[in-house]
């Protein structure tokens, strides 16, 4: 893109509200002459517009400004485990268009890709664009070499980490490409869209399966290698130690993920595969399930204690469609929490259910790409 569009007033106005003129100069540590010249700047390349008025202390209205959403459109893509979606957006991540589209993880992961290029290449030519698409962001139900763009071993994505899906598809639809874990990328949505001014968050997805996402000091924290917040395989110490998909013993995952709690309900006779038919029981009451979900938060609950002693995040947020608890779950994580760590640590945490939507993933994903086309270091 641009050079113009990593300028650090575009990065300002990108990753958060609309601000006056003043506010800009104020944050940037500009002078007035400075900043009008370079609000007159990203105007004229189209890259911001005039938002409105806003009250000043005296005289006339302050003039804000906003990042134009219609500058260029973006894809976003969440594969699950079962279902992809494909999210046409505007550069302000406004859905445009999106479609729904089923996956299989064991199939030839080449004719998955090329399904989704197929919908992705169909979404940009939609009547409903407002611009030329210029990238696709990604998020996968696996872990992730963020530097190389690589699946890791092991994940559910069978057969995946052999393949370079960033430079793929790039090629395939001649636009860049950006990916990473599903979970850190609905860390960052949740925290940009729903709580901009929380600088510390700590983000749980409890479905099929168990990850989280961090942000630290605005941050999102991969380490050096992209698999921090893999929590689903951390051990976990009640008897018997179950077998994990992972093909480790007792992890998290193994007692407290939709698949464990599925699998436990098959061995009393329900018919259920995933964490959406874990749900469907639970809204309808059957026992045996609430009784596994409870048991689940609270193993989840054990494990976040260990997240906020560490972290000291001032959110810890869940997500995830074992969250479709609500309250339920978050009593047993509440409970386990101020059980374990310090006052300090929780007298000001806020432990609350994800506001964010279905398409939170595919969200994230345009944010990343975003992110990437402006600021590529």
């Amino acid at each position: 893109m641009d050079k113009i569009a990593r300028d650090p007033m575009y990065r300002l106005l990108l990753d958060g509200p609309p601000r006056s003129s003043r506010e800009l100069e104020q944050a940037l540590g500009l002078s007035r002459v400075t900043a009008a010249q370079r609000i007159r700047a990203l105007v004229a390349e189209g890259l911001i517009v005039e938002d409105g008025t806003m009250a000043s202390g005296g005289g006339r209205p302050a003039r804000t400004w906003r990042i134009n959403p219609h500058y260029r459109n973006l894809l976003g893509v969440d594969i699950g485990e079962q279902m992809a979606r494909v999210v046409l957006f505007d550069f302000g991540c406004g859905v445009l268009d999106e479609a729904l589209l089923p996956v299989d993880l064991r199939a030839d992961p080449a004719e998955t890709l090329e399904a989704l290029a197929r919908v992705a290449d169909r979404l940009a030519r939609s009547p409903k664009a407002t611009a030329k698409v210029a990238g696709l962001g990604m998020a996968l139900p696996a872990p992730i070499d963020y530097r190389q763009g690589r699946v890791a071993k092991p994940s559910v994505m069978h057969g995946w980490d052999q393949i370079d899906l960033r430079a793929l598809l790039s090629a395939r639809l001649g636009l860049p490409v950006a990916l990473d874990n599903d979970v850190n990328l609905m860390c960052m949505a949740e925290q940009r869209l729903h709580w901009p001014d929380a600088r510390h968050v700590v983000f749980i997805k409890a479905g099929t399966g168990i990850g989280c996402g961090m942000i630290t000091d605005g941050h999102l924290l991969r380490g050096a290698f992209g698999t921090s917040g893999d929590i689903g395989h951390i051990q976990h110490t009640p008897q018997p130690h179950q077998l994990c998909r992972c093909g480790k013993e007792g992890c998290v995952e193994a007692h407290a993920a939709g698949w464990a709690i599925a699998r436990d309900l098959r061995a009393l006779g329900h018919d259920c595969h995933d964490a959406r038919d874990v749900m469907q029981l639970y809204v309808r009451g059957a026992p045996e399930c609430r009784a596994l979900v409870n048991a689940s938060s609270r193993i989840i609950g054990t494990v976040s204690a260990d997240l906020v002693a560490v972290l000291s995040p001032e959110l810890l947020v869940l997500g995830g469609t074992l969250a479709g608890a609500g309250e339920a779950m978050l009593a047993g994580i509440r409970e386990r929490v101020y059980q374990r760590c310090l006052p300090l640590a929780t007298e000001r945490l806020q432990i609350c259910l994800a506001r964010g939507d279905a398409r939170l993933g595919t969200q994230g994903a345009a944010m990343l790409v975003r992110q990437i086309l402006t600021d590529p270091s």
